[in-house]
């Protein structure tokens, strides 16, 4: 079975060409890492695999089906917490429930706020189990965030430039959980991001892109300085 299969695949929203003639795939039980500069179209590619907007032309497959029949449960989606509105009157709790729930929760059993409290101590975060969400700094969001996909055992994790706002030593940190949940729950990992070194260092296979398919590779064959610098305008692209 393979995780991605994309043949051919373009997106276009109106006249704006986003997406252009993809061709890769992705086996199952890999750490895919979709590498390119800011507007490349990264996240978009993440909504196509998320059945959130349709091809223009071409397929996709996840899990050898079309994005749209794969179960919602299968998947847990962390999106970049830049977006998330910061003042929302909730909880840390709530937050991580409504990954199993589909929805905010009116009400908490017990029950929930027990295995909300286990997903957070899965990331290190049981100490925020009661604080509001507008409490929390850049790197406590993202790990509540985290115990929200971890709240129920994903075969797909979908990660949108997972360490903005968080520091270097936090960062590391999120990888190596990342790896751990991965290798223990047998499941597949997919991250947005433009850091280079963390494509190189973490991912099994990487699609390079900017708009088009830059290149994709595998660990063995890894990225090439001459299409790095075609995607990104030069050749080394190092993040502290």
């Amino acid at each position: 079975m393979n995780l991605i299969e994309a043949k051919n695949l373009s997106l276009k929203i109106g006249r704006n060409p986003i997406l252009s003639d993809l061709n890769f795939s992705v086996p199952d039980h890999s750490f895919f890492c979709i590498l390119g500069p800011n507007g490349a179209g990264k996240s978009m590619l993440i909504k196509l695999i998320l059945g959130l907007f349709e091809a223009s032309a071409g397929s996709l497959k996840v899990f050898d089906q079309s994005p749209a029949q794969v179960p919602a449960e299968w998947v847990g989606y962390v999106p970049q917490i830049k977006t998330f509105d910061r003042s929302f009157p909730g909880l840390s709790t709530e937050l991580v429930i409504s990954g199993e729930l589909g929805r905010w929760p009116a009400r908490m059993t017990s029950a929930q706020r027990a295995k909300a409290r286990e997903a957070l101590k899965m990331v290190g975060a049981e100490s925020l189990e009661d604080r509001s969400l507008h409490q929390l700094s850049g790197g406590e969001l993202q790990r509540v965030f985290l115990a929200r996909a971890f709240i129920l055992p994903r075969r797909l994790l979908i990660l949108d430039e997972p360490a903005t706002g968080i520091d270097t030593l936090g960062e590391a940190d999120l990888y190596s959980l990342l790896e751990e949940y991965g290798k223990r729950n047998s499941c597949n990992i997919i991250m947005i991001t433009h850091d280079v070194d963390v494509a190189r260092h973490h991912a099994s296979h990487v699609l390079l892109l900017n708009h088009r398919q830059i290149q994709f590779s595998d660990r063995d064959s890894g990225l090439s300085e001459e299409q790095l610098e075609r995607a990104f305008g030069h050749s080394q692209h190092h993040h502290a």
